[in-house]
């Protein structure tokens, strides 16, 4: 395409890329922990379906992005509020990431220690599927208005947004193995979702919260809890 002969296209398709993963890192997390859930010879399949599932809303939603901005319109007002479509779906997400995510740390709290080594799976295939659905569609939200904020032009906007899937599909199957492997990391991670979900309700309230706080705090966090798993295994 003559649009990727310009320099400016090509830089663009880099940071946006870049953008792309980093924020997907919540999605990948979220994929990983509820496909944990499933007998080991289906997580791989829950895996590549979840963000294969996550490209197809991306790329439709960037495809009909006229309408998904429409979504920014007020649709009524409460106590003086206005309340878009995006507010709702951002709401409704919040809402359910918080319920997951605070369900999943009081089983791994009630769980014995032999359960948490995995033999307990038992949510189904389709059950999981749904779940990884509902928050694909989320997520994509703040993808896609990256990607318009970044960029107007769709075939650029599509290729970030492929190159960043095929990514985490690459590096999917060992975060979720590392997760999987160390309770205190589950913990993390589902504490990160938590803070996620709480951070898509305040967006949903006109309230923007600045993602590079946010992100530092995880990867600071994750960076102590590594330190703290190598100290564990030179004790043991």
């Amino acid at each position: 395409m003559e649009i990727f002969l310009n320099p400016e296209a090509w830089i663009a398709l880099l940071t946006l890329t870049f953008l792309e993963i980093v924020l997907g890192v919540d999605n990948i997390i979220f994929i990983s922990i509820v496909s944990n859930k499933l007998p080991e010879h289906q997580q791989s399949k829950a895996r590549t379906i979840g963000l294969a599932l996550a490209l197809i809303v991306r790329i439709i939603m960037l495809m009909g992005i006229s309408y998904i901005i429409g979504f920014t319109a007020p649709l009524f007002e409460i106590f003086g509020h206005e309340v878009s479509g995006r507010d709702l779906i951002l709401a409704g997400g919040g809402l359910f990431l918080l319920a997951k995510s605070i369900t999943e740390i009081h089983d791994k709290v009630e769980k014995s220690e032999h359960e948490l080594g995995g033999n307990n799976k038992p949510r189904g295939f389709s059950a999981v599927i749904v779940q990884i659905v509902i928050l694909d569609v989320v997520f994509s939200f703040d993808s896609i208005l990256t990607a318009v904020g970044m960029s107007r032009d769709l075939p650029v906007m599509i290729t970030a947004v492929v190159i960043s899937i095929i990514i985490m599909m690459f590096f999917a199957k060992s975060i979720s193995r590392t997760i999987d492997r160390y309770p205190t990391l589950q913990m993390l991670a589902l504490s990160f979702l938590i803070l996620i979900g709480f951070m898509l309700l305040v967006e949903s309230l006109h309230y923007e919260v600045p993602k590079g706080y946010i992100y530092f705090a995880v990867f600071f966090s994750l960076g102590v809890e590594i330190l703290n798993i190598r100290l564990r295994r030179k004790r043991t």
